[in-house]
């Protein structure tokens, strides 16, 4: 087995692979990104076409273990593509798609085809698109849904990118040379490089890989909780795992996050910057960290949002919790498995807030290690509930 860093739609993914599995079996098995279609398995057919480095390349016949540190981006990550939304629509009306077996990898090659012809030649889009082979439309449909898409972009002034962006000769891939120590680095070397700057503006904006949004209430006022929230570390108090390595600023924190899941510990030490905006009762928590030890990295945000509910007295914790995680850890999360834990956990921390608000002690302390291993026995117990309970009464474990 072999240890895969690479970017794949904007997020760092590490994952172990046979050397000999092909990055069309890479993606879909290892990431579940199952818009990469597989026909043929010989490089003819185009339908697990998806970008290398910005060029359109055969998944099926690229080696994984070839493409480390190199940027991926299958059919999903094209969802907001500029390009690629005016050619999903085109296709619809141009009824260029019947099956759709093929139409992930055609849209592919096809929004390259649009970035580089100066104009809609239906000659040269033929050419661009004899590589992918489709058994239902008879291709008129698609040549059409192709030449609107750039007699559309060039009527509105947009010139096509030389090449199509290409600045070095060479098969796909072929810019990305790693000789020497110019090379670009796996994604998790980068992330952890990132982590260990100590300047504020270090810690980067990111576009998060998950985004959980959560709500809980709390029966204090929002100014109560809103200054609750300036209070760091007693904040950090009360998240299960987390501790601080020195005192916090209002802007900024250093500390770290303990998490066991099963037989692996991990240790999260890295920095967060912390923004507040008082007249709208909201703010973000932005973060980046590494664990050494199972060679994984994350980067978080947390933004949140205080309503008040019963005239004030009470407020409503909006949450949106978003994340990107590579390395070891990367590999074992779901989901809907996550969206559960998620859930769990928030509920300690609302719960551990109420007590310190209200000035209670907790009814026990809180934990010294995220355990994700106890919560996910928790969240099986609770989905056999239900689905006996569907079973055996027609409802969500109802009576």
């Amino acid at each position: 087995m072999t240890t895969i860093a690479l970017q794949v739609n904007r997020r760092a993914v590490e994952i172990s692979a046979e050397p000999r599995t092909s990055l069309a079996d890479f993606v879909r098995d290892g990431l579940d990104l199952t818009g990469t279609h597989l026909g043929c398995e010989h490089g003819v057919c185009g339908a697990c076409t998806v970008l290398l480095d910005g060029v359109p390349a055969r998944s099926c016949i690229t080696y994984a273990v070839a493409c480390a540190g190199a940027d991926i981006t299958t059919i999903e990550g094209l969802d907001e593509d500029e390009v690629t939304t005016e050619l999903r629509a085109a296709f619809t009306r141009e009824h260029a798609l019947q099956c759709g077996y093929c139409t992930p990898g055609m849209l592919v090659s096809a929004r390259d085809l649009v970035l580089r012809l100066p104009d809609a030649d239906e000659r040269r889009i033929r050419v661009g698109l004899s590589g992918n082979l489709c058994r239902c439309t008879g291709y008129v449909g698609i040549v059409r849904a192709v030449q609107s898409v750039i007699e559309a972009r060039r009527a509105r002034n947009i010139a096509p990118l030389a090449d199509g962006g290409r600045t070095i000769l060479g098969p796909a891939g072929s810019g990305r040379a790693t000789s020497g120590q110019n090379g670009p680095q796996p994604a998790t070397q980068a992330l952890a490089a990132a982590s260990d700057s100590v300047a504020p503006g270090a810690i980067p904006d990111f576009t998060p890989a998950t985004v959980l949004n959560q709500r809980f209430t709390l029966p204090h006022a929002p100014a109560k909780v809103f200054a609750m929230f300036d209070d760091v570390a007693g904040v950090a108090s009360c998240l299960p795992g987390v501790s601080l390595k020195a005192p916090p600023t209002p802007e900024r924190v250093e500390g770290a996050i303990r998490v066991r899941l099963g037989p692996i510990a991990a240790s999260f030490e890295g920095a967060a910057r912390v923004e507040r905006d008082p007249a709208t009762f909201s703010g973000r928590i932005i973060g980046i960290g590494t664990d050494q030890r199972s060679r994984s990295a994350t980067q978080g945000e947390i933004r949140y949002r205080l309503l008040p509910l019963e005239g004030g007295a009470a407020t409503a914790v909006e949450l949106s919790i978003g994340y990107t995680l590579s390395g070891m850890l990367a590999q074992v999360g779901r989901p809907g498995l996550v969206r559960d834990l998620a859930k769990r956990l928030v509920a300690e921390f609302a719960g551990n807030l109420d007590r310190h608000l209200s000035g209670t002690a907790p009814g026990q302390a809180t934990a010294a290690e995220l355990s994700f291993w106890s919560m996910i026995s928790e969240v099986l117990h609770a989905r056999l509930v239900r689905m006996f309970g569907r079973v055996f009464t027609g409802k969500d474990g109802a009576e």
